[in-house]
């Protein structure tokens, strides 16, 4: 489905994102800055020297595709090919967001000088690009030789590298579902006000809600005392609880 495309993804991305920074830090005998980034070179500003740690991503790109990749390299169905096209995608994403960075040397800060290197953007980047892929992954099925796939909807775009794919849809979460492992939303905590994902709109599918209110302690009237300790009293707080009603059926569902 698209969400176990997300998944292979985003994990494929985090370990390129892993061991590039654990190679920038000097935390593995195996690897270190990038020793291509050596020398003078040239861009739009003009001249600058190669210098500081430039991530190695093309070694953790490398890593990420021997070490994730390997489960699926043994097998030729579907599945094996729609998973090693969701891991590339995803150490794609990582490098889509590398970015030059630069120092300036000279007399009161002008730029006569420069030093440049390239690190990794926040991983949160990775994260919100391959979010919008999920939203638009691309429903796929194998050709005729078995070699690749093809759109399953003509109307679609043929999937790039970038995309992400999947051949199956998705089940439908908002109830329980044995054969899918879905535990359904019924008795999720939902947020009244929202208007996101944990809206009580959206998590509950239209089933409604039930308010219960409650009686919590929580930390209150925190101050700080030197040195060096903060502290707090207990406050009792009313507050109300918002959980998705179960659909009419809670039962599983059990497919035969």
């Amino acid at each position: 489905s698209r969400e176990s495309a997300f998944v292979h993804a985003i994990s494929s991305a985090g370990v390129v994102f892993a061991i590039t920074r654990a190679c920038s830090q000097g935390e593995l005998k195996s690897c270190s800055c990038d020793p291509k980034k050596k020398g003078s070179a040239r861009d739009s500003r003009g001249h600058f020297d190669w210098g500081g740690c430039s991530d190695n991503i093309d070694y953790g790109i490398k890593f990420a595709r021997a070490f994730v990749d390997a489960k699926e390299r043994k097998g030729k169905d579907a599945r094996a090919l729609m998973n090693l096209h969701n891991n590339r995608a995803g150490r794609k994403a990582v490098k889509r967001f590398l970015k030059q960075e630069c120092k300036c040397h000279g007399v009161s800060g002008s730029c006569t000088l420069r030093t440049c290197w390239l690190a990794m953007a926040d991983f949160r980047k990775t994260g919100d690009y391959l979010w919008k892929k999920y939203n638009g992954a691309i429903q796929v099925v194998m050709n005729q030789d078995g070699t690749g796939f093809t759109v399953a909807n003509k109307r679609f775009k043929k999937p790039t590298k970038n995309d992400l794919v999947y051949f199956e849809s998705s089940p439908d979460y908002c109830i329980r579902d044995r054969d899918v492992g879905s535990l359904g939303t019924a008795g999720r905590v939902c947020n009244q006000t929202s208007r996101g994902m944990d809206s009580c709109e959206v998590m509950c599918c239209g089933r409604g809600y039930d308010t219960s209110r409650v009686s919590r302690m929580t930390k209150c009237e925190c101050k700080f005392h030197w040195c060096c300790a903060v502290r707090c009293q207990d406050c009792l707080e009313v507050v109300d609880i918002h959980t998705c009603k179960a659909p009419k059926s809670a039962g599983w569902i059990s497919r035969t």
